[in-house]
């Protein structure tokens, strides 16, 4: 229903949750107009109606209507609907091959490196950075699912692999190299952009790793980065 708002819609649910009394339709109509909108009370009346029935406001009395707790939920969620649809603009002004080829260069030095520190993860990780490794991902997945960026999560769930293998020289490369022409903003929108399912090998990694399997996290590993590269690939191919 979120995505199907119109701005008035929107608007009208961040005037009644902004407002510290109920408010009516004639409101509404003042505040509007304040915003260039030019709306009838009837036609405000019938939204509210509308917000209503779909649990967003409610009625109080003959004061008029104030914000639902799912009304307030709705309001974040367009605000960030609002945010990643800024974001993908913005990031498709960035992209261009030297991007892509330097996005390569930095995976294949990350596929070298992180190998070998999900083989050390599986040897050595304690059960607190098992557990850290976890809750990470189920972080990542809620805010995948909530249309979030997840860039964040990605990195802590990577890094956290690094520091279970227990060496430092490898962590340290891993550090650098995460942060070296990986903007994961915009590798997150090209992996949106070709469709590559994204939870999916973090889990089979952290199983891998949970389970104290060398080969398989190492495997695990290796197949995630060499999908990644893929995907750049293939945007590659597609846009350019």
């Amino acid at each position: 229903m979120v995505d199907k708002m119109g701005q008035k819609e929107l608007l009208i649910l961040e005037f009644v949750s902004d407002a510290d009394k109920p408010i009516g339709s004639w409101a509404l109509v003042d505040m509007l107009e304040e915003k260039g909108i030019n709306v009838s009370p009837a036609t405000i009346g019938r939204i509210l109606n509308r917000l209503e029935k779909n649990g967003y406001v409610e009625k109080k009395q003959f004061k008029g209507r104030v914000i639902t707790e799912k009304g307030e939920e709705a309001i974040k969620i367009a605000d960030n609907m609002k945010n990643i649809d800024y974001h993908k603009k913005q990031l498709e002004q960035y992209i261009n091959t030297n991007v892509l080829e330097k996005f390569i260069m930095v995976l294949e030095a990350r596929l070298a490196i992180e190998k070998d520190t999900a083989r050390l993860a599986a040897r050595n990780a304690t059960p607190e950075e098992i557990a850290v490794m976890e809750a990470t991902l189920k972080k990542q997945e809620k805010s995948h699912k909530e249309g979030e960026s997840v860039a964040t999560h990605d990195i802590n769930f990577h890094r956290s692999i690094a520091g279970a293998s227990g060496n430092k020289v490898l962590e340290a490369l891993y550090n650098i190299l995460a942060y070296s022409g990986q903007q994961t903003e915009l590798f997150e929108h090209i992996r949106k952009k070709v469709n590559s399912p994204y939870m999916v090998s973090h889990w089979k990694i952290f199983e891998a790793i949970k389970k104290h399997d060398e080969s398989a996290a190492e495997e695990c590993m290796r197949e995630h980065i060499s999908n990644l590269i893929i995907d750049v690939k293939k945007y590659w191919e597609l846009y350019y």
